[in-house]
């Protein structure tokens, strides 16, 4: 369900104050009666509010705590060489973990809500117009005084990554306090999503919120440098759900752990003594696997045409806390994962437009998941 700006604002109004007429909801909003008749006729039409009194919808909310960046990805026409020169084809797409992962819930039917940096620039407003316009709520991102991040890609003529680098400064610099009312946000979320780029000191205060206020919380470790970072963070506090790769899983553990199940295992029961309830290592093309306190299953990857790897781990993150705000069991969201990551990998795009629709149509079990 796409809305507008006034929509929106109406919206969220009316959730906490339900019985307000049009011409109260028009005051605390500096807008005029009019305006607000029409943004409540269309909310109704949409399904958004039900008859009089504003009856919301009740609908699952998602907020998504993390980075919000500019691609930049170049694509060698022929095998990448090193220091020299590659003709390649290059684009700018929207990006970033936090950013893909709200953009895929939100074409996923998620209620979502983005909580990021951007800077006051012309990357910073592309970013924003287009999450929107895929139904994400972008009202709680931080203009900060940093330049909206940037990752630069250079992927191979076969879609795969040969190298990346990536500019969080804005992402970097931001702090609890700069969060304000987003953190209003956390008590009515039904998930919280974390992603490794925010600072330590503000992934500390939301995992410390969720815990008081019983919200489950997935924590993507995001690179092996972050997730170092954010190990500490890890003990005795409640998560549900942390998704590394095995680079970042053996960060998070502080040993190497190797591509097979018993090593992963073991890792796994590490970080369930430490307060994670569920860890799903990612294994690649190997496909994951899923510890559940120490329930473990293994998922296989579907065949995918390799386009673009990028948006592919956002993807499965996306499905999986979609699936799990629809009541289904964690493996169950983990194979609808699975399956948003590879029709993601087939897309030039870091979220494909039709997700839910390509899952519906590749995939048709897979949509008893969602709504």
């Amino acid at each position: 369900m796409t809305l507008t700006p006034r929509e929106r604002e109406v919206l969220e109004l009316v959730r906490v104050q339900p019985l307000l007429d049009a011409q109260a909801i028009a005051e605390r909003l500096g807008s005029t009666r009019a305006s607000v008749a029409m943004a409540l006729s269309s909310l109704t039409r949409k399904g958004a509010i039900a008859g009089r009194g504003y009856i919301v919808r009740d609908e699952p909310q998602v907020v998504v705590l993390g980075g919000a960046v500019m691609d930049v990805k170049a694509v060698t026409d022929a095998p990448a060489a090193l220091h020299t020169s590659n003709p390649s084809t290059i684009r700018t797409s929207p990006g970033g973990v936090g950013r893909n992962i709200a953009e895929g819930l939100a074409r996923l039917g998620r209620r979502t809500f983005l909580v990021a940096a951007v800077g006051d620039d012309v990357f910073g407003r592309e970013l924003m117009a287009h999450t929107a316009d895929a139904g994400v709520y972008v009202d709680h991102v931080v203009r900060g005084a940093f330049a909206t991040g940037t990752y630069l890609a250079t992927l191979g003529h076969d879609g795969e990554l040969v190298i990346g680098a990536s500019d969080m400064r804005a992402t970097d610099a931001l702090t609890v306090d700069a969060l304000g009312r987003a953190r209003d946000l956390l008590p009515r979320a039904d998930f919280l999503v974390v992603d490794g780029n925010i600072p330590a000191d503000v992934a500390r205060w939301a995992i410390h919120a969720c815990a008081q206020h019983g919200v489950p919380l997935l924590l993507d470790p995001v690179s092996v440098a972050k997730a170092g970072r954010l190990a500490p963070l890890l003990d005795g506090s409640p998560v549900d759900t942390v998704t590394p790769n095995l680079a970042e899983l053996a960060a998070l553990t502080g040993s190497a752990v190797a591509n097979t199940r018993p090593a992963i295992t073991r890792a796994a029961a590490q970080l369930h003594e430490r307060g994670v309830r569920r860890v799903w290592a990612r294994r690649g093309r190997r496909g994951s696997l899923l510890s559940d306190e120490g329930a473990v299953t293994v998922l296989e990857a579907p065949p995918a045409e390799v386009v673009d790897v990028t948006g592919a781990g956002d993807a499965m993150t996306a499905a999986y806390v979609a699936a799990r705000t629809d009541g289904a069991t964690p493996v169950a969201a983990a194979e609808l994962g699975h399956a948003a990551a590879a029709l993601t990998i087939a897309h030039p795009d870091n979220v494909r437009p039709d997700l839910a629709t390509a899952i519906h149509a590749h995939r048709p079990d897979r949509m008893e998941t969602l709504p």
